[in-house]
């Protein structure tokens, strides 16, 4: 079950690197570097280490300019010109997604190969539950608010409850209840300013979670979620025999184009699908005119 060269996982952001939760968690590398030159040696040497590299950054929104690591992520992985760099773009808040990398780093020293555990990505973010407590809902563009939550958002001592996945909910926190998972799951807490225990002493009860840790807010928190009044949480799977159980249950394929193994419906790695699309029918092509020409009948004479 344990491989000898993990793969390594790797995030844009420090604060999405989350400590180890034991000795035999390999810890989070950070990419890109600050310079191009620098994140090209530091890649590179990723690739000859660990044979490939899974970076994990935020999915893009229509609302905020393109992240310039990202971008620096993207050149140095063209300027060495390697199949072997996975970047995935996941659609999770930052300390969703921070649990998430910490999850992958759980599974790469399983003998998992590195498109499965590319692909295992999106599989596992379908069973994070990740929002954050808010004082005010007035700036957060990343998921649906209604009119009337953006007015109460002005309203003093208003606090928000907002559930970003796996499927988007807004509550005002005392009115209703914000909907967890049916499973058992471990809670990271990171409080940003000013400080709440609503997450540690009512939410985490609610959701029976498994254990409570808390850390330092990710630097993305802010801008996702536009505000830096916010206590935010994310809730997952723990057990490392879970998430093998997990990933290893799913049907495992081969990529038509790169060759690696995956699971679901698309390689993380060159993003080729599972299977090719169906071929088109061809245009129906007009018969000849010739031919219709010749099926048109004289009319009998005194006819018009």
């Amino acid at each position: 079950m344990v491989c000898s060269v993990p793969t390594a996982i790797a995030v844009t952001s420090p604060g999405l690197a989350l400590p180890p939760l034991d000795r035999g968690t390999p810890p989070a590398v950070v990419q890109p570097g600050p310079t191009l030159e620098q994140s090209v040696v530091a890649l590179h040497t990723l690739v000859e280490q660990h044979g490939y590299v899974i970076a994990l950054h935020p999915a893009a929104s229509g609302s905020t300019r393109p992240d310039p690591a990202v971008q620096r992520l993207r050149t140095a992985r063209s300027m060495l010109e390697t199949d072997r760099v996975a970047l995935l773009g996941v659609d999770l808040p930052p300390l969703g997604l921070a649990l998430l990398a910490q999850q992958l780093r759980q599974l790469s020293v399983c003998d998992f190969s590195p498109g499965v555990l590319a692909c295992a990505a999106r599989l596992l973010a379908h069973y994070v539950y990740a929002g954050a407590l808010l004082g005010s809902v007035a700036r957060l563009d990343r998921l649906p608010v209604t009119l009337t939550a953006h007015a109460k958002s002005w309203v003093p001592g208003a606090q928000f409850a907002v559930l970003a996945a796996p499927r988007p909910r807004l509550v005002r926190v005392g009115q209703e209840d914000l909907p967890g998972p049916e499973f058992g799951t471990r809670l990271l807490v990171a409080a940003g300013q000013p400080p709440s225990d609503w997450v540690t002493t009512t939410l985490a009860p609610a959701w029976r979670v498994q254990g409570v840790a808390t850390v330092p807010l990710p630097e993305p928190s802010g801008i996702w979620w536009g505000t830096t009044r916010l206590v935010e949480f994310a809730a997952g799977l723990h057990d490392v025999s879970v998430l093998y159980q997990l990933v290893s249950s799913v049907r495992r394929e081969l990529c038509r184009w790169c060759g690696l193994e995956l699971i679901g419906d698309r390689c993380g790695f060159c993003a080729a699908p599972l299977t090719a699309p169906p071929p088109q029918p061809p245009p129906p092509q007009l018969a000849p005119a010739r031919a219709h020409a010749g099926a048109v009948r004289a009319l009998p004479p005194g006819m018009t």
